[in-house]
């Protein structure tokens, strides 16, 4: 098995929607553009992440949505070291289709009091739904590193909440963990490194906002 030296997680750029979430009562979530911040903040981690990879090859998966193709766009890698692929299972987490701006801020409210793992939006998805298929994709990702030319690096670039999502499932983080942790800014990224013990540990830490409250069992 030919494991890579990085995984990077990158969150795309700043949208539309993260500027203005009246948008999404005129424009589909997976529609939505970078503004130009966004294009701005996907240029900066593009640079930082040539730097990073200098003359190595990278597996890149990218989420379908625009706002994360364009952030793969603007990241400007050479295309002759990058395999790149559109992955579904790497998309936002589904709020149901047309939005009323009202409605999602009300079920945001809901979401805070009852948990960001297992609240499901009306028509979409709960954060356990996004964690159930970022395992599938990690299953069809670890059988990639089967292959002995597989690439030095890994790219994701995908939504701030499935990055959290993916490194709960890679590194078996309990929900209690999760539900402490932020997302990334738009136009931050984590990278997993491998160690000299075989284990990847990631370069930073996400941001704590509060301390992890386990689940008790007697309630």
């Amino acid at each position: 098995m030919s494991r890579p030296r990085r995984i990077v997680l990158v969150r795309h750029g700043e949208s539309e929607g993260n500027a203005d979430d009246s948008v999404y009562e005129r424009e589909p979530d997976h529609a939505l553009r970078l503004t130009k911040t966004g294009r701005e903040q996907a240029l900066a981690v593009g640079e930082r992440l040539r730097e990073l990879f200098g003359d190595e090859t990278i597996s890149a998966y990218v989420s379908p949505y625009r706002r994360t193709l364009q952030t793969f766009r603007e990241l400007r890698l050479d295309p002759t070291r990058v395999r790149m692929r559109e992955e579904p299972r790497l998309r936002e987490q589904d709020w149901g289709n047309w939005q009323d701006r009202d409605d999602v801020r009300l079920q945001k409210a809901y979401r805070d009091a009852y948990g960001h793992f297992f609240y499901r939006f009306a028509q979409g998805e709960s954060g356990a739904d996004v964690y159930d298929r970022v395992g599938s994709f990690l299953e069809s990702l670890y059988r990639s590193f089967e292959a002995p030319d597989h690439p030095e690096n890994v790219l994701l670039v995908t939504h701030g909440l499935t990055m959290r999502l993916f490194c709960m499932r890679w590194f078996h983080w309990s929900v209690a963990e999760f539900e402490a942790l932020s997302n990334p800014e738009n136009g931050e990224f984590r990278t997993l490194v491998l160690g000299p013990d075989g284990r990847y540990r990631m370069d930073r830490p996400f941001e704590r906002w509060t301390t992890p409250e386990p689940y008790d069992l007697d309630g």
